[in-house]
């Protein structure tokens, strides 16, 4: 499915340094996600849902049915896919043309997602969690989103300590992309990992740190849409985070973010077409 021709051309696309930032909106299907678990366990629910995002502006729809939020118990293998599979096959169904990314860190759900319809796979463990994921991503020949972790989701949160997190976590890049070359894996996408083992310091210091990873030449996937470092960034509660959550994502973009990870698609197509609009006014 991922290497079919129809999607040939919005994969480029991904990887095109010259195009714009693309969203990704989040389909959360599992019970205890911590912004919107529940919410989306039956067809019809996950079906509009898709279909709101893809309608908001949606570029890719991004499906995960394993909770990583901090200290989350995570479900079985059989689990994850009995929850997952049959709604990548049913969206696939659906929406035939759609770029779909399957969000899970172990490699054997990973090959089934992709074998019922998925294009990307997003693995929040940058195949720390699973020996077999890198060899199984060159197997499936799909776009792989690399993302950083410092722990796993049970304890990445009690106490995450750097020296320099911006060097650390460049240097991580660096080390997994040598492995993920000797693999013959080229298609990859940069996610630092907001959250994901980082105080909130940790994360500001990453978000304007963010062009320091262009020197990779691959396109950076940001995702801290809700995030708890925004409610501690300005305390506030979750819910109230939707404005501050966009303000974070303009600063995202201007330091050279190429991909939006949000729950909220239209303030995310929002916050890139304003920016864009804004370049176009300065050169004329």
């Amino acid at each position: 499915m991922a290497q079919d021709t129809d999607f040939s051309q919005k994969i480029e696309r991904i990887f095109d340094q010259r195009s714009i930032p693309l969203i990704m909106g989040i389909l959360n299907v599992t019970p205890d996600s911590f912004f919107d678990g529940g919410k989306y366990l039956q067809e019809q629910d996950w079906l509009t849902q898709t279909g709101k995002m893809i309608q908001e502006g949606a570029d890719i729809i991004d499906i995960g049915a394993c909770s990583t939020r901090p200290g989350s118990p995570q479900p079985t293998p059989d689990e994850e896919s009995e929850r997952l599979i049959k709604v990548i096959k049913s969206v696939r169904k659906a929406y035939p043309k759609l770029l779909i990314s399957v969000d899970t860190y172990r490699a054997s759900i990973a090959e089934q997602a992709v074998n019922a319809g998925a294009n990307i796979i997003n693995d929040i463990s940058g195949g720390t969690l699973d020996s077999q994921m890198f060899e199984t991503v060159a197997k499936l020949k799909v776009p792989y989103v690399l993302m950083h972790i410092q722990g796993n989701p049970q304890t990445m949160q009690q106490n995450p300590v750097y020296a320099d997190v911006v060097k650390e976590v460049h240097a991580y890049f660096e080390e997994k992309l040598n492995k993920l070359k000797d693999f013959g894996v080229k298609q990859v996408i940069l996610d630092p990992g907001f959250g994901f083992g980082k105080t909130v310091e940790h994360n500001s210091q990453l978000l304007n740190n963010l062009e320091k990873f262009q020197s990779f030449n691959l396109p950076v996937l940001v995702g801290i849409s809700r995030k708890s470092f925004v409610n501690k960034l300005l305390n506030i509660n979750n819910k109230d985070t939707i404005n501050a959550t966009s303000i974070l994502n303009k600063k995202a973009v201007e330091n050279g973010a190429k991909m939006l990870r949000v729950h909220d698609v239209k303030e995310a197509v929002e916050v890139v077409d304003s920016l864009q609009s804004s370049l176009r006014l300065r050169s004329d």
